[in-house]
């Protein structure tokens, strides 16, 4: 079996619009494919003992076994994978569940489809679960632990921290976007102009003087201490002098911790002697240059959390530790913790296993203890120095029990070192009462304070914290969202999307768009090339200066990773046509229309989905959306636009010469199309269709009609506006056009424009692209031969697949088919082929060039264009009579 390729869905997608995070394996079963699970002997047998759990797979049966079931009777092994994919992450405390295998529409060839929660691990157990099949066929031994505890260790490596992740979660449940920013903890919450960022639990709003106060803790005690809140009575030292000045007035017992320390690193506690006092210094020093010796104060450790100047949870921190029981050693203990099945590797579960390492050693050594030692019934022996929880600490939820004056003292903390969100460590023998009865102290105010004890204590009510800082971040009546308008089609998306960009920024919106040339934030080009993928469509979103975001949206990125947004508020399909077919296991138009239809499944409820009415394909997807759907139609007495006003909807029409918009029986006369100039006054059909969705949205969004109007006669089709799309160069004796048509059609639908055009000849210069069927290229030669009086074959800049000469010759071959008779000239260059024609073109004569590097076509037109504007300007000036 081989593996061709694995792609990993970020967002909604082919094959699921609400299961976003998927793996889509595209695997060769090669000689597999004639031996399915009941033709390998002993093949189940082995399966059951490796994976008994798996029984618990339903499968297409719908009951326990029925997945085992499927393998007695016999399936492909593609299924098999799917399932050990699925269930190698579940054991490895990754549960997840979705799969579907497919055929990829060649003989032998699948798509196996599992979801994952991480994407590594997911690509990871894509090839783990091939390697594992191969074993069971073959009947060999296989580690799947080694497998299991990599997935775990890729897992915590990868994953968002709990309290990000909760943040994450908790906003994601709120309908807020967002987007993880790097491999770390560094994540957006909205889009554009509208978002927020979070860095575990630092938020943007989070004060940078707040921070360093907080990392000070020498400035921070002095802050507190001038504001009468109880803390340790102590001294910031940097030398061993300084040292003994400060236990000689602090006194015993006391505590060494370094300034700058986090986490519980270099912390000494409870020293009572001068060489304890002088073992604490030194761990200290090796974390900071200064050291604070403070008085130890006795009592249980306690982490009150402060968001948004509002105690919102507190807890008692209890560090890693065994109790005794008279009879089993400490290792023992340990295990027996460690069995506890709320306790997991790293963050995946409530509680994390305590693991013995050279600190744990150490302070069961101060005991006089080894692991080997039997401690006494009842006797409590501490393995960590701290109360983390991800050092195997527990906590006990006890925000109820905190008193008064310790929630006033807390909440006031947070307003002394200016924080939003706060960690305040206190020590006390009871929170129940006042610091000043108790003789207690804050110990620490920390900046960025985890949240996996309050999310899930030990011991006590969880507290949803995760909500608190959603709540701050978005205060009611605020939004995390920008609208967004996302547009798909075979033909004319990317023509539609500038136009309501444009209409758009008219408005007033600072407007983010992408395109099949680049990626424009307020006109500007950030990036260039095909930027019609998830990656594009993020790059717009993140930007802080967009509130208004269009997003052209082609079916390579959503085969490849899916969409780059979760949800749009209006969603626009213009037609689907045999393009691109035979990629990506799409071989159909029906699978195209599929894809495409993504788009209008994606919007929001009260969005709209803007459907082409001329199209059955794209109108059918009406049945699959669950939001609001406007149509639009070149022919008014479409039946369904029809329908639509008669149920009261929305929808724009062409009708009597006139850009129109009709809601219910009632019409809205937007503008004569012959006073669009996008249209070539009227002669554009295509671009008058392209019109309709683009009015609709702006319609849609509020804008008014004479807004619209005037944005639709500004919007001039031109190398800067609309580049490669309908450019006509007027030369002196002719006139060139240059337009991204690459597929029949495309083809045709320029094909009514330019008959329309008064000229003498016309000739084209078409090419043909590798990665279509024969088919479609030969019927491209052949709708050429009826559109021009000559045609010139070049060849594209990427070949994608095929040889120069068997692209050229299956475009030859379409001309011929036609059998038209027509002037055929092949030239591969395309530069060579666009100066052939423009230097060799009669008075009168149509150049159309059908270009895919848009860029480098439009420099050479106009570099033809300026010499000759050059040309005759010379010639008038010489013309000009000499003045004496």
């Amino acid at each position: 079996m081989r593996i061709r390729e694995i792609n990993a869905m970020r967002g909604p997608n082919y094959w699921s619009v609400r299961r976003h995070k998927l793996i889509v394996m595209v695997l060769d079963l090669e000689e597999m494919e004639e031996k399915p699970t009941n033709k390998v002997p002993g093949f189940k047998e082995r399966l059951e003992s490796m994976f008994p759990t798996v029984y618990e797979h339903r499968c297409s049966v719908g009951t326990a076994g029925g997945f085992f079931q499927r393998v007695d009777e016999g399936t492909w092994m593609g299924h098999v994978i799917e399932h050990i994919a699925l269930e190698i992450q579940t054991l490895a405390g990754m549960d997840v569940g979705f799969g579907r295998t497919r055929g990829y529409g060649e003989e032998g060839v699948y798509n196996v489809v599992f979801a994952y929660m991480e994407e590594k691990v997911g690509r990871f157990a894509a090839k783990a679960s091939v390697r594992i099949c191969e074993a069971l066929i073959s009947g060999e031994d296989y580690n799947l632990e080694a497998d299991i505890q990599e997935m775990r260790e890729i897992r915590e490596a990868e994953r968002l921290g709990p309290s990000t992740g909760s943040i994450v979660e908790e906003a994601a449940a709120r309908g807020i976007p967002w987007i993880r920013l790097n491999k770390y903890s560094l994540c957006q919450l909205g889009y554009g102009a509208n978002q927020k960022k979070i860095q575990a639990t630092v938020t943007s709003q989070t004060s940078s003087i707040g921070v360093e106060l907080a990392c000070d803790k020498e400035d921070t005690k002095f802050l507190l201490e001038q504001s009468e809140v109880q803390v340790p009575k102590g001294e910031i030292i940097r030398t061993e002098a300084g040292l003994r000045d400060a236990v000689d007035y602090v006194g015993y017992p006391l505590v060494t911790k370094p300034i700058d320390g986090n986490h519980g690193r270099g912390i000494t506690v409870d020293i009572k002697t001068w060489e304890e006092a002088l073992e604490g210094f030194h761990a200290a020093k090796e974390v900071s240059r200064s050291v604070i010796v403070e008085r130890f104060i006795t009592g249980e450790d306690y982490r009150i959390l402060v968001i948004n100047n509002r105690l919102v949870a507190a807890a008692k921190r209890t560090p890693a530790h065994v109790v005794g029981d008279g009879t089993s050693t400490l290792q023992q203990l340990i295990d027996k913790v460690n069995s506890d099945p709320r306790r997991g590797y790293g963050h995946e579960k409530v509680l994390t296993q305590i693991t013995v390492n050279d600190l744990t050693k150490s302070i069961i050594a101060s005991y006089g203890y080894t692991l080997e030692t039997i401690p006494k019934e009842g006797e409590r022996v501490i393995l960590k120095d701290t109360a983390n929880l991800s050092t195997g600490g527990t906590s006990e939820d006890v925000t109820d029990m905190v008193h008064p004056a310790n929630v006033f003292m807390a909440e006031r903390i947070s307003k002394i070192i200016d924080l939003d969100i706060c960690g305040i460590d206190v020590m006390t023998t009871d929170i129940s009462k006042p610091l000043e009865e108790t003789g207690g102290a804050v110990l620490e105010v920390n900046a960025g304070p985890g949240f996996r004890m309050h999310l899930a204590p030990s011991e006590g009510l969880p507290r949803n914290v995760a909500a608190e800082v959603v709540d701050m971040l978005f205060p009611p009546g605020s939004t995390s969202r920008i609208p967004i308008v996302a547009v798909t089609g075979t033909n004319g998306k990317t023509t539609t999307t500038r136009l309501i960009a444009h209409i758009a920024k008219m408005k007033g919106y600072k407007v983010g768009y992408t395109t099949s040339d680049g990626v424009y934030i307020q006109n500007r080009m950030l990036m260039k090339g095909d930027c019609t993928g998830p990656t594009s469509a993020e790059f717009v979103l993140k930007d802080p200066t967009v509130n208004f975001a269009v997003l052209e949206c082609a079916r390579g990125g959503l085969l490849r990773a899916g969409l780059g947004f979760h949800n749009c508020d209006i969603g626009i399909v213009t037609n689907v046509a045999a393009d691109h077919l035979g990629l990506k296991g799409i071989h159909t138009i029906e699978q195209l229309a599929k894809v495409k239809g993504v788009i209008p499944e994606t919007v929001v409820k009260d969005g709209y989905a803007i459907l082409n009415a001329d199209d059955e394909l794209v109108y059918a997807m009406r049945k699959n959306v669950e939001c609001n759907v406007a149509l639009f139609s070149m022919d008014e007495n479409n039946p369904h636009i029809k329908s639509m006003a008669r149920v009261g909807g929305i929808s724009a029409v062409y009708e009597n010469g006139y850009i129109t918009i009709c809601r219910g029986e009632w019409k809205i006369r937007v503008i004569k199309a012959v006073n669009v100039p996008l249209t070539f006054g009227g002669k554009a059909s295509f671009m008058i269709q392209n019109v309709l969705p683009a009015v609709l949205t702006a319609y849609i969004k509020g804008f008014s009609i004479e807004d619209i109007k005037v944005s639709l006669e500004t919007f001039i089709p031109s190398p800067g506006q609309t580049p490669g799309r309908l450019n006509l160069f007027n030369f002196e004796n002719f006139q060139v056009l240059l337009d991204y048509a690459h597929n029949p059609a495309g083809l045709r639908a320029l094909q009514d424009m330019i008959q329309k055009m008064d000229v003498t000849e016309r000739i084209g210069i078409i090419a043909g692209v590798g990665d279509r069927r024969e088919e479609d290229t030969q019927e491209l030669g052949a709708v050429a031969a009826e559109m021009f009086d000559e045609i010139i074959i070049r060849q594209d800049k990427h070949l994608r697949g095929r040889t120069e000469t068997e692209i050229i010759q299956m475009l030859d071959e379409g001309i011929k088919k036609a059998g038209l008779n027509k002037k055929t000239t092949i030239i591969p260059s395309e530069k060579e082929a666009i100066t052939h024609a423009i230097k060799n073109a009669k008075k009168g004569a149509l150049i159309v060039i059908c270009s895919d590097v848009i860029p480098e076509a439009l420099d050479l037109v106009t570099k033809f264009k300026e010499e000759e504007s050059n040309r005759l300007f010379k010639f008038s000036i010489d013309e000009i009579p000499n003045r004496q």
